[in-house]
């Protein structure tokens, strides 16, 4: 039996398998960003060194993606997709028995490689088992188990926390441990076959029909406008993600459990988000909106959204500042219902290659942001600015698409030739 026989029940099914991938992933990723305050007690660390953890993090992710996006279209994605989880699992557990902030920093390091590889994986499962016009809902699914990972990762946390001042290495342990489980339901559920290419039943992209080769699709107005776009969204995204438990108590005066609260309020409306967008974009299509037009409609109402970001920084602490980080979430996350969509229409046969090139592109800008963001810190005390500024850049993303997606790539051997100028006067 193909994929292409397989029933729908069971193709949604291993949607919500990877959901559940997403989830391990980021409750792993975000456990160090939850509890960074007692990581910077514990290692005597100033915001710069804190910086450079997500500095090693991001630039191993970057590394990571293309490298887990090569292996994609190479290998498949059967036994790579376990791989890189066990990977990340174990590391994850490591970390909480580091010593020092070098085994630290190569813990950190060594995560982002191996978290490198769940998206190419994720991606090219929904690509392979979905029509372009469920897409959107699919990698919503895949993408809202961030915000599920982050909604459970504080109240685990909570839970496991006690007034030990090492305490704070248990979440990592239990939580590394846990995310082994998958594997087993993986294997169980899905067979070699189910996603080898000829299973796919989606057509080929424009681009496999014309023969393009990898690097002609790289050099497409289609690819720089999604490199500008991923690049603005995950700026705005990563950044609360990484410094928003900080600000929260640093910046607004709430305490660690007033935090951990607001933080999972914070990542439940991001689910809806990302949940909203694809149920939104899917509802449009079927009701005559072109699959492009759906999905930017979408995409124009999370922008607007987070730049909800510019009160964030201005207002002091309550249920206004709270009511908009939430919103901000909701769009943030949103956002990325499009993005995924529109990588999957670039190329089938490239799938995993243009996943982690645009991975690599953006880790490595966002990776060298965070301890420059800290060196700021340190010096001026005030996250209002880059609160305030972050949540505009997805409209640019807005923009670049809207400019350069329909514009067709000139290749040299189509280059028309100059007619003779012929003037009557």
């Amino acid at each position: 039996m193909t994929t292409g026989e397989r029933s729908s029940v069971w193709k949604w099914y291993v949607c919500v398998l990877l959901l559940f991938a997403t989830v391990v992933n980021y409750m792993d990723r975000l456990t160090a960003n939850t509890l960074s305050v007692e990581i910077q007690q514990a290692f005597s660390l100033d915001d710069e060194h804190y910086g450079y953890l997500e500095l090693g993090f991001g630039l191993a992710f970057a590394v990571g993606s293309i490298l887990f996006g090569w292996a994609v279209d190479r290998l498949g994605v059967y036994w790579l997709y376990p791989v890189a989880l066990v990977g990340w699992s174990m590391t994850g557990f490591l970390t909480g028995l580091s010593r020092t902030f070098t085994e630290l920093l190569a813990l950190r390091t060594a995560l982002g490689l191996f978290e490198a590889g769940h998206f190419p994986c994720g991606l090219k499962t929904v690509q392979t088992l979905l029509e372009p016009r469920d897409r959107a809902f699919g990698n919503s699914l895949l993408q809202s188990g961030t915000a599920l990972g982050a909604i459970l990762a504080p109240q685990v946390i909570r839970m496991l926390l006690t007034d030990d001042p090492n305490s704070w290495r248990i979440p990592f342990i239990v939580i590394g441990l846990g995310g082994c489980i998958w594997v087993g339901f993986w294997l169980f559920s899905v067979r070699p076959r189910d996603l080898h290419p000829s299973a796919a039943v989606a057509a080929p992209t424009a681009a496999d029909k014309a023969g393009q080769s990898f690097l002609e699709v790289v050099l497409s107005p289609r690819f720089l406008a999604l490199a500008i776009m991923v690049t603005c969204i995950n700026l705005n995204w990563h950044l609360f993600r990484v410094w928003l438990p900080k600000f929260l108590r640093e910046a607004r005066g709430y305490d660690r459990d007033a935090m951990l609260n607001f933080t999972t309020l914070y990542y439940i409306a991001a689910d809806v988000g990302i949940l909203g967008a694809g149920v939104a974009s899917g509802w449009l299509a079927r009701r005559g909106v072109s699959v492009f037009g759906s999905r930017m409609w979408v995409f124009a109402f999370c922008c607007l959204l987070t730049t909800l970001t510019t009160a964030a920084a201005l207002l002091p602490s309550g249920p206004l500042l709270l009511g908009s980080l939430l919103l901000v979430a909701a769009g943030g996350l949103g956002s990325f219902a499009a993005y995924y969509s529109l990588t999957q229409d670039l190329s089938r046969v490239h799938q995993g290659k243009v996943s982690g090139l645009l991975a690599t592109t953006t880790w490595l800008i966002t990776a060298a942001f965070h301890p420059l963001f800290g060196r700021y810190l340190d010096r001026t005390k005030s996250y209002d600015l880059a609160v305030g500024a972050a949540g505009w850049l997805p409209l640019i993303a807005l923009l670049a698409i809207l400019l350069l997606w329909h514009r067709r790539p000139v290749r040299v051997a189509e280059v028309p030739d100059v007619p003779e100028a012929s003037h009557s006067h």
